[in-house]
């Protein structure tokens, strides 16, 4: 059988009816063995029974949620390609030659592009169409270097087998993003066609809430981009930090009559000792994303993981240390030569808060490197997920 037509359902019952109905007829028109797959997700209005008259196949899904429905129905598939849409008729299912066609090329994710194929009024709400979609999609691009420009139509098409080697697990609303961020870091081939959301022919609320959802979608994002999240924030902290600390090293520095001085040394200090903790939680997370099969194993992380041993990151450590306390000795000397009482007191903090930083730094990087080397996801490394 070359194509499944999923629609997930929860209490469909005034729409699931038309929309198999119009899955259907384009299988019949389009010439294609195929099926209409509902995935019900425990309606308790009947929609089983109408999806059953019109002539779809069937199952329930237990677990609860979008993603969760969309998985059963993935693996339930007796489909070549799989096309995913809502049972809301807020898609027309009559109209799925674009999405056959870019599957039939060898594209194994085909997605839907409301924005070029056109909404129509009050089909989608102000604050997801013009806040939402267009910033959560903006984000997935720069995170992840995707070309979709719309992550979150619900018309989407699959290639079946590959979908199942994905690794998809999100059982919510934001099973929409993990299917692209996936799909794009596993260098699938994807493209978009236009697609046309119509409002849809519920008389209800939609299951989609607004902020809950579109936290979920970006908590997704976030967290599967430890370098946004973490290393490029980390590196900035760090810049700033030891900018700032060289720069008052030697004595305050007044801009447009505002004082720097000391205190501000303090607060860059603490800048780059984040900045250190958020790189060191970056490679952390890569390599926990790794073992647990969620991230890939990039070239740039391959060739960091076999440069960066236990061994390596103690001898950096141990560096950072040795100079900050270096420092500390320094200071220790300072004081020695001079009356207690006389020790200018912004004279050794100047010395004592870079040599904290550095002695903190090192530390980190150590223990860092020992909860590294215990994860341990290097290629050539016993544990290879």
């Amino acid at each position: 059988m070359e194509l499944t037509i999923l629609m997930p359902c929860l209490n469909e019952a005034e729409t699931v009816g038309p929309c198999v109905n119009k899955a259907l007829a384009f299988l019949r028109r389009a010439g294609i063995e195929g099926e209409v797959l509902v995935a019900d997700n425990g309606s308790s209005d009947g929609s089983q029974e109408l999806a059953k008259a019109a002539g779809a196949r069937v199952i329930t899904v237990a677990d609860k949620g979008y993603g969760c429905a969309l998985l059963g129905g993935i693996s339930a598939a007796a489909g070549r390609y799989v096309i995913l849409g809502d049972a809301d008729d807020s898609y027309d299912f009559s109209s799925l030659d674009d999405f056959v066609a870019a599957l039939r090329e060898g594209n194994q994710l085909v997605m839907g592009n409301r924005f070029r194929g056109g909404i129509r009024a009050g089909a989608m709400p102000p604050l997801h169409r013009y806040l939402g979609n267009p910033v959560l999609s903006l984000v997935g691009r720069i995170f992840f270097s995707a070309r979709i420009k719309d992550f979150h139509c619900g018309l989407r098409g699959v290639d079946r087998a590959a979908a199942l080697r994905l690794g998809l697990v999100a059982p919510g609303m934001e099973f929409a993003s993990e299917m692209v961020v996936k799909a794009t870091l596993a260098q699938w081939r994807i493209t978009e066609v236009p697609t046309v959301l119509h409002p849809d022919g519920r008389s209800r609320a939609p299951h989609l809430r607004s902020w809950r959802d579109g936290w979920r979608h970006l908590r997704f994002l976030l967290m599967m981009s430890p370098r946004w999240l973490m290393l490029y924030p980390g590196l900035v902290l760090i810049a700033v930090g030891t900018l700032s600390e060289l720069t008052i090293l030697h004595g305050p520095v007044v801009i447009n009559g505002v004082g720097f001085d000391i205190h501000t040394m303090l607060y860059a200090a603490g800048a780059t000792i984040l900045g250190v903790q958020l790189v060191l939680f970056s490679i952390i997370a890569r390599a926990i994303g790794i073992l647990k099969q969620v991230l890939p194993r990039t070239p740039p992380v391959v060739r960091f993981l076999r440069l960066f041993t236990l061994e390596r990151g103690i001898v950096l450590g141990g560096l950072l240390i040795t100079a900050g306390l270096g420092l500390a000795i320094y200071s220790v000397y300072a004081w020695a030569h001079v009356r207690l009482a006389a020790m200018d007191p912004a004279t050794m903090m100047r010395i004592a808060i870079p040599s904290v930083t550095l002695m903190l730094a090192g530390a980190e990087t150590v223990f860092a490197s020992f909860l590294l080397s215990l994860i341990d996801v290097r290629p050539d490394s016993s544990v290879d997920p």
